[in-house]
């Protein structure tokens, strides 16, 4: 009985602690430390160089969306016919920075509930889950693929964690659901089970568009018209390619003022230069390229550029997390950024290890605390 009533004790304790802690309820981090500048001027100016080259030189593949295509060309790119629906695009050297100057450097995206809207940009920093997993792993039933009632466990789990400060995207791949309207179940447990900012569906056109109307039930047209409330996260098809669907989800989702996150996925050696420099080059480069989709078809839209490099194992060709290059990548990245004056989106607590050991710990804090030194902003 007397260690009962010390149970309780203690749970009621750590429920003030938790109350008291204004720290663990703020909507999202106002860095006050400088990031950290690991470059200096003439190494920037040497990545922003071949950056330009690519673009101007090299290119772009455009695939399935000639809407996207008619908008570049207005705006001064070069447009090669390869073949039927596929273009390459070549941007004049300034050309995709003059457009992403109407991007704006931070803006506020709005939650349901409006003590956890958070601001992207700037010094703030907004930390979600991951995105993206394949599978899930629990003590009961161990690796396994995903369904929609670990994808509703994870919204619950990210929204009782006071150190997260948004809802994320895809959590977990729920398989159990028909993928022409899995995203309408994902979108909703974000609605229903969490009242932080959420990410919305990316995988087709159309289900972009059912992410934005769910929003305009949820929110009020009017409100969604005025307002930033939902997001995309769209990856490029490296190197250098951007095929019809991902231009035509941005697309809508910039028609309708939302914001999106334009990340290329970089391996290097694979679909990436094995250096850091190359690697980096082409990230900046498709980056902007995949953002400034966003600026011809709705000047002003939210874009937030980002980064998401990664080694290889070269024995078997499969990718390693956590390693120093693309920790040292976020932190160049960061730079980039604020030069361009633009919201920049990082990953953290990656490792290449299969279990919670000592090298997942090094990894993922490493990973983990180069994003944040970076002045990463989501």
């Amino acid at each position: 009985m007397a260690r009962r009533r010390k149970r309780a004790s203690n749970r009621e304790a750590d429920s003030e602690i938790r109350t008291t802690d204004g720290h663990l309820h703020v909507p999202y981090i106002t860095r006050n430390i400088p990031p950290y500048d690991l470059l200096d001027e003439e190494s920037l100016l040497r990545i922003e160089t071949t950056a330009e080259r690519i673009m101007a030189e090299i290119g772009f593949e455009f695939r399935d969306d000639a809407q996207v295509v008619t908008l570049f060309h207005r705006a001064g790119a070069d447009v090669e016919d390869i073949s039927e629906n596929i273009w390459r695009l070549k941007f004049p050297i300034g050309m995709i920075r003059e457009i992403m100057a109407t991007a704006p450097a931070r803006f506020t995206q709005h939650a349901r509930n409006p003590a956890k809207t958070v601001e992207i940009g700037g010094n703030a920093t907004v930390l979600a889950p991951s995105y993206g997993s394949p599978f899930v792993m629990d003590l009961d039933q161990g690796r396994r693929y995903g369904t929609i009632e670990d994808f509703q466990n994870f919204v619950k789990l990210a929204y009782s964690s006071p150190w997260l400060h948004h809802s994320g995207g895809t959590i977990c791949e729920p398989t159990d659901i028909t993928v022409n309207k899995r995203h309408l179940d994902m979108v909703y447990a974000h609605m229903r089970y969490s009242d932080r900012a959420f990410l919305g569906s990316i995988t087709a056109p159309e289900r972009a568009e059912d992410s934005i109307e769910m929003c305009r039930i949820l929110f009020g047209t009017d409100f969604v018209a005025q307002n930033c409330v939902i997001m995309g996260n769209f990856n490029t098809t490296s190197p250098l390619v951007i095929d019809g669907v991902t231009s035509r989800g941005i697309r809508a989702y910039a028609a309708a003022g939302q914001g999106s996150i334009h990340l290329p996925f970089l391996l290097g050696g694979a679909v990436s230069p094995l250096t850091m420099a190359g690697a980096l080059a082409q990230n900046l480069a498709e980056t902007l390229v995949s953002a400034a989709i966003t600026q011809v078809e709705n000047p002003g839209a939210p874009a937030i550029i980002a980064s998401f490099l990664s080694s290889m194992d070269m024995r078997s060709g499969s990718p390693t997390f956590g390693t120093p290059e693309p920790a040292l990548g976020s932190l160049v990245m960061g730079q980039l950024a604020r030069r361009l004056n633009l919201p920049l989106r990082c990953a953290g607590s990656f490792t290449t290890s299969k279990l919670p050991d000592a090298q997942a710990m090094q990894q993922s804090t490493m990973s983990l605390m180069s994003a944040i030194q970076s002045g990463g902003n989501y």
